[in-house]
């Protein structure tokens, strides 16, 4: 995700370009795979299940200086989901114009257009309980409502959310839709042991004239939290918060308004 901010924005285009040119991968791999065994091969041959997620969800908050705690993150989350789950979603249904729905589309969900949004809702009348979750959307679905009611979708299940811990560490980005763990850690692993330091708490601390060794020893001593060095503005301490400084109620927040798009679950 945070190869998609360009200039200080999020491209709405160019994630659209990348969730559409993962869509058909995913669905490539369907008839691709080797199956072990054949009950395997008929379920998803029959129903094509496919599940993008998402990871640098913390790159995106740090290049547009949004704390991780605070309302304009459960915003970016919301409005990420949205456009990942528009532009999945589009591509599934050409897909099946270009190649045929998936063989059990009829009844579906789908097919009563029945959307993952819709389903917030009716999850609200079966439970009896108010789900203090946003309806609001920022792209006009409609379009994409009626493609899917005349040509179908590809797959039975477009979206969901992976750890992504190791294609993370691969690609060079944080892990999936998590908070970063800290500012400064040692990871151990076969090949040794490695300091992990925040490049963009770096980035913020030289434009400050922060850097230094005496600071990298006091950001050691407190163990990667920022809240007692007094010489870091609070602002930078607030965009800087570790994963344990987060209260988890406000990252299960940021999960349900994100959720609200994805038609599967996140881990």
């Amino acid at each position: 995700l945070g190869r998609h901010v360009i200039n200080g924005m999020l491209n709405k285009a160019l994630l659209g370009q990348t969730v559409r040119t993962a869509i058909r991968m995913l669905d490539n791999v369907i008839d691709l795979n080797f199956y072990p065994t054949k009950e395997a091969e008929n379920a998803n041959l029959r129903h094509r299940p496919i599940g993008l997620g998402q990871m640098g969800f913390q790159d995106v908050l740090f290049k547009l200086d949004i704390p991780f705690a605070s309302q304009a993150a459960i915003e970016m989350a919301d409005y990420i989901g949205e456009v990942i789950g528009y532009y999945a979603i589009l591509a599934s249904c050409e897909l099946a114009q270009e190649k045929g729905a998936y063989s059990s589309f009829k009844g579906s969900k789908w097919d009563r257009n029945i959307f993952p949004i819709d389903t917030i809702d009716i999850l609200e009348q079966e439970r009896g309980i108010k789900i203090n979750v946003s309806r609001i959307s920022r792209i006009d679905w409609s379009q994409v409502r009626e493609l899917v009611q005349e040509c179908g979708m590809r797959n039975s299940n477009v979206l969901s959310v992976a750890p992504t811990a190791t294609i993370s560490n691969i690609a060079g980005c944080y892990p999936c839709i998590e908070p970063m763990y800290r500012n400064l850690y040692v990871k151990s692993n076969i090949a040794g042991e490695f300091t992990i330091v925040n490049r963009y708490l770096i980035e913020d601390l030289k434009k400050l004239n922060l850097w230094n060794r005496q600071m990298l020893e006091l950001i050691k001593y407190y163990d990667g939290e920022l809240g007692m060095i007094d010489a870091i503005p609070q602002n930078i301490k607030e965009k800087y918060k570790g994963a344990f400084e987060i209260d988890p109620i406000h990252l299960l927040h940021i999960t349900a308004a994100r959720g609200k798009w994805i038609d599967q679950s996140q881990s």
